[in-house]
């Protein structure tokens, strides 16, 4: 199995098209005309759908999940006008960081 490493892009890049020019029976494009409501509603429920499908184990339905998650994820950064490439960014300066001890801040939990 040959596995696309440029997925994730290509799949903003669909978005986008759907973004821009509408076409009937699109789900992409009955997003957008919910707006920003409804989609994060789905990004809500998928986050939940995957995290109880990860914890019963099952990861034939954690994959589905996780690629309905990633999915509605890419609708609310085109809805947003974030670019994809901003978060690709973020990605590798966090790839770039393994195997370095991490820094954490103490926050105040009374405040």
């Amino acid at each position: 199995m040959v596995i696309n490493m440029n997925i994730i892009r290509e799949l903003y890049d669909i978005v986008l098209e759907r973004k821009q020019d509408k076409q009937e029976g699109s789900y992409t494009c009955y997003l957008f005309e919910q707006g920003i409501d409804k989609i994060l509603k789905k990004c809500g429920e998928e986050s939940a759908e995957m995290l109880i499908a990860a914890k019963n184990g099952d990861n034939a339905e954690l994959s589905n999940e996780i690629a309905d998650l990633i999915y509605h994820i890419l609708v609310l950064c085109a809805q947003s006008e974030l670019e994809w490439g901003q978060v690709e960014e973020i990605l590798v300066e966090r790839r770039n960081k393994i195997g370095n001890l991490k820094q954490f801040r103490q926050t105040d939990k009374d405040t």
